[in-house]
């Protein structure tokens, strides 16, 4: 059997979800369309996801495409869950991004798009919402070309769009007009079809070279329609099945698949995408992760039982083969992101920026302090970017957040699952350090040792490229020193760099290992930790530190007359205005915030609109601090 794991994937309130109901009621899954608003649909299985009618967490869901099963993938749309995206991306074969035909491209459809070009997703797009009024299709297909990619084929136009009986109609490659837009997109891709084409035009095949091109992620066909009425749904899941790639795993190679999913029932239930090979009941695996410190580590475990989704959200029991998802059960110590038979499957790095906020948060009741640190613990298992972690200042619990609706959701879950019931302090910005200035530093054991370490280690510090991460590297002979002395000084410098001079965590720069040198024995891990934790100390006290804040692009349009409040409001924010302009109707600015600042904008702009402004921001980068920089604790 095969398989297509398919995302779908928007900016919020596109109508990604209703596209997924629409799309299992067209395949026979359901008997009727579920409705976001009403919490009565297939994926959105949270009681709090049907509540809040947006989705919180990836939910599969299976159906027939021919002789394909499709695992659909209905991810979060909101940002602050953007982690759960991002698991989801790293196990699809494809994706249909959605996009408003009345709201147009988004930020967040801007930050889909970007990734699932760079990880080489093939993608559909899906204009939806064509019967609402003020849907547009000339104007979307320009800012379609100018803000995502020139390289999209329209594979159709909509009749009466705007309106409730609007109709999506397909193009044919037998229309004259079709086959020449479709011939000049391909032939820049492809100079084998462009000879083609120009030796005999009539002789070519058009669908496979799409195909082709599609899946290689060079043109991005583009559908309307409408998930509420159904109108372009059936010309999409065409698409679908002509278009996506459907890949062929080896059945009998070792297991290898790729953790994007862990959840509790009772027990721990992992979502495995299979590559390769097989798994079954009573197998035994080999889970890889990167630990604390970037190394590899192995965690072995039994396989109890397997279950792979076959009609809907239910699976049945059997073996998982190349291609499939499935939920394993056995394995006690497993973590989402863990690479399943090989430590090749292990991610390179995060795909988007790791949260930038935090929050405080205490039980209220005070006895309930050591279960809401289980709690905490346990939604970390779904969602590890929570990281919870001792705030140095309170010397309470702390989370990692991506915005405010997230941290809502974290307190009805914890209210909800574990019944304790908690309080937060303001979230706040996470902040970072970066190196001023080179410096290098050396401890040579001996007599005049500044320390009593028996170890010799030279370091040297660099800054870095802003955003380009911490890096460590050897200037010096692997075998120079222990494999075990080596991971010494290895997590000597990423353990000391979580905390520089200013408390925040180091980043943006490079030590290296200049040299080395030990006595049998008598040299010890202990030893070159600490060395080169002093050396650290020594190095970051000569460079200096610059102190650095999460800043957000933003754009907000809001009706005229408006204008000086908004303005006012932003100031306040301490905003960087970049672009300013004015219609007889709308106010138009964007710029820079800071991202501590942005939930307290959208906050007030309602009020000052008259709940008209439209707002949009994503993180864009780290900026210096101006003015005395923020301390989250400090070294002695």
């Amino acid at each position: 059997m095969s398989f297509l794991n398919l995302g779908i994937l928007a900016h919020v309130d596109a109508g990604k979800t209703s596209l997924t109901e629409r799309l299992l009621f067209d395949a026979g899954i359901i008997d009727r369309v579920g409705s976001v608003d009403s919490g009565s649909t297939q994926t959105d299985s949270m009681e709090l996801e049907r509540r809040r009618g947006i989705t919180i967490q990836s939910a599969v869901v299976a159906f027939r495409l021919g002789g394909t099963t499709v695992n659909l993938i209905d991810t979060p749309g909101h940002t602050d869950f953007i982690a759960e995206v991002e698991r989801a991306l790293r196990v699809l074969d494809g994706a249909v991004l959605v996009v408003s035909a009345v709201e147009g491209v988004q930020a967040q459809t801007r930050v889909l798009f970007r990734t699932l070009e760079r990880l080489g997703v093939p993608t559909l797009l899906f204009v939806n919402k064509v019967d609402r009024r003020g849907a547009r299709e000339a104007g979307l297909l320009y800012d379609l070309a100018s803000m995502l990619s020139p390289n999209l084929l329209p594979m159709g136009t909509v009749e009466a769009i705007g309106t409730g009986d609007a109709r999506a109609v397909p193009f044919a490659f037998t229309e004259r007009a079709f086959a020449d837009r479709a011939a000049d997109l391909l032939s820049a891709g492809s100079d084998e079809f462009l000879a083609a084409y120009l030796d005999d035009p009539g002789a070519l095949d058009y669908e496979a070279e799409l195909a082709a091109q599609v899946r290689t992620g060079q043109v991005h066909p583009v559908y309307f329609g409408s998930a509420v009425t159904g109108t372009g749904a059936a010309e999409l899941t065409e698409g679908i099945r002509r278009y996506l790639p459907v890949p062929q795993g080896d059945p009998e190679a070792e297991a290898v698949g790729t953790v994007f999913k862990v959840e509790h029932v009772g027990q721990k239930i992992a979502y495995v995408r299979m590559r390769a090979g097989r798994i079954a009941p009573r197998d035994a695996l080999t889970a890889y992760r990167r630990g604390e410190y970037g190394a590899v580590e192995e965690h072995e475990g039994k396989v109890t039982a397997v279950e792979v989704f076959d009609h809907g959200t239910a699976t049945v029991p059997g073996e998982a083969g190349p291609g499939s998802i499935a939920k394993v059960k056995g394995l006690s110590d497993i973590r989402i992101g863990d690479a399943i038979g090989s430590p090749d499957g292990l991610a390179g790095g995060g795909l988007f920026t790791p949260p930038t906020l935090e929050t405080v948060v205490r039980p209220a009741d005070p006895n309930d302090r050591v279960p809401l640190n289980r709690a905490l613990l346990s939604l970390a298992e779904r969602d590890p970017l929570v990281d919870p972690h001792l705030d140095e200042l309170s010397e309470e619990m702390a989370v990692r957040l991506y915005g405010e609706v997230q941290k809502e959701v974290v307190a009805s879950l914890l209210d909800e699952e574990f019944g304790i019931g908690v309080e937060f302090e303001e979230t706040r910005a996470i902040h970072v350090e970066r190196p001023v200035k080179p410096a290098s530093a050396l401890h040579e054991m001996g007599q005049w040792a500044q320390t009593t370490n028996v170890a010799t280690v030279g370091l040297r510090l660099e800054p870095g490229e802003p955003g380009s991460g911490l890096h460590y590297g050897l200037e010096v002979e692997r075998g120079s020193l222990t494999r075990a002395l080596r991971n010494a000084v290895e997590e000597g410098v990423f353990a000391y760099l979580r905390r520089g001079l200013y408390g925040w965590a180091v980043t943006d720069c490079k030590v290296w290992l200049t040299a080395t040198g030990y006595i049998g024995r008598t040299s010890t891990a202990a030893h070159f930790r600490d060395t080169t934790m002093y050396l650290l100390d020594v190095m970051l006290r000569e460079s200096g530190t610059v102190v650095c804040e999460p800043v957000n692009r933003f754009h907000v349009e809001f009706p005229a007359g408006t204008g000086n409040a908004v303005l006012k409001t932003l100031g306040e924010a301490r905003a960087d205005i970049k672009g300013q302009f004015s219609t007889e109707t709308t106010g138009y600015v964007s710029g820079f915030l800071p991202t501590e600042a942005v939930h307290g904008v959208e906050r007030r702009l309602p009020g000052l609109t008259e709940g008209l402004a439209l707002f949009t921001t994503e993180f864009e980068e780290y900026r210096p601090v101006f003015g005395p920089p923020p301390r989250r604790g400090q070294r002695a």
